[in-house]
């Protein structure tokens, strides 16, 4: 594993989510991540040339704050994607997203729309789902606002998001839409019954440890009986037909490496098209931090070379 993984990986686990009570959690909540030299460096800054704007979408009890992000250059309308950020349900903002955010709308040549979800512990499972369902409803029948195009319309998210952004498919075909046409699923959690064999070969792996992964469980999910649920649990859907294509990103040493080859398998078994990337020697978490884990840049320039692909105007 590369030196500087290592060496992330024990700076994090300084602020590791096992050591925070939920009064803790509540506070990293409050807290604003401002652009800065270091941040930028660190997290990746806003892309050139895309414009960016506030604004909020239906949640599905209130409003919630949503980020567009637009190539400043680009003509017509174009593709629709829906970014979930990641963060154990429980952490994470626009803020910290806005890099990868800006990065999708540049080189995929399209309209992201970052969502950020009402947060565990304060609202539980199935708050963030039902948000991100209500949210993605609202932002396509409003997709004509930002001159993008709700026919090609994508949904993509890491870790947490991850499995918001595969939940959402579940949702959307089960409640008759929005039609989805692609799905970007990086590093996601899918059995939060932790069955995976890598939850315990990768148990005290850099970033995301299993103990990490039981303490936020435990943040998002009011009880045993909702662990299967597959608006929780995605990969335990009875029947995965009907679902959109999808790349499935993993990483090597992650604890929810088995969680995204599984779900792979599951789509690829209901007829799914499926494309898988392993990435070698990197930890969960990855995407985030571009300057410090070699496969970032890469494992990005494929998410939008996939969304190009999928839903870019060759597609349409």
């Amino acid at each position: 594993m590369d030196l500087r993984v290592r060496l992330l990986g024990k700076v994090m686990g300084l602020f590791s989510v096992s050591r925070k009570t939920d009064a803790q959690i509540l506070a990293d909540q409050r807290r604003t991540i401002r652009h800065n030299p270091v941040v930028d460096w660190v997290l990746g800054g806003l892309a050139p040339g895309v414009d960016v704007r506030n604004d909020t979408a239906a949640g599905a009890e209130g409003r919630i704050p949503i980020r567009i992000y637009r190539p400043r250059d680009a003509a017509g309308p174009l593709p629709l994607v829906v970014l979930i950020h990641g963060g154990g349900w429980s952490l994470g903002n626009l803020d910290i997203y806005d890099g990868i955010a800006s990065t999708i709308a540049r080189d995929a040549d399209a309209v992201v729309v970052s969502l950020a979800y009402r947060l565990a512990p304060t609202h539980r499972w199935p708050a963030a789902a039902e948000d991100c369902y209500a949210a993605l409803c609202d932002v396509a029948e409003r997709a004509g606002q930002w001159d993008a195009d709700a026919g090609r319309l994508a949904v993509a998210g890491d870790s947490a998001g991850g499995n918001l952004a595969a939940v959402l498919t579940l949702m959307s075909r089960d409640r008759s839409g929005p039609a989805i046409a692609f799905q970007g699923l990086v590093y996601p959690a899918t059995d939060l019954t932790m069955r995976s064999p890598s939850i315990e070969e990768n148990a005290n792996a850099p970033l995301l440890t299993k103990r990490n992964m039981l303490r936020y469980r435990s943040l998002y999910l009011p009880g045993p009986e909702d662990y299967a649920n597959p608006y929780a649990s995605p990969l335990l859907a009875l029947d995965h037909t009907g679902l959109p294509p999808a790349l499935i990103q993993v990483a090597e040493h992650d604890p929810l490496r088995d969680d995204g080859l599984r779900y792979a398998d599951a789509l690829r078994k209901a007829g799914v098209p499926v494309r898988v990337t392993t990435y070698v020697g990197m930890p969960h978490g990855y995407l985030a931090f571009p300057r410090l884990c070699r496969s970032a840049p890469q494992a990005l320039a494929e998410l939008c070379a996939e969304l190009r692909r999928n839903v870019g105007s060759a597609a349409g």
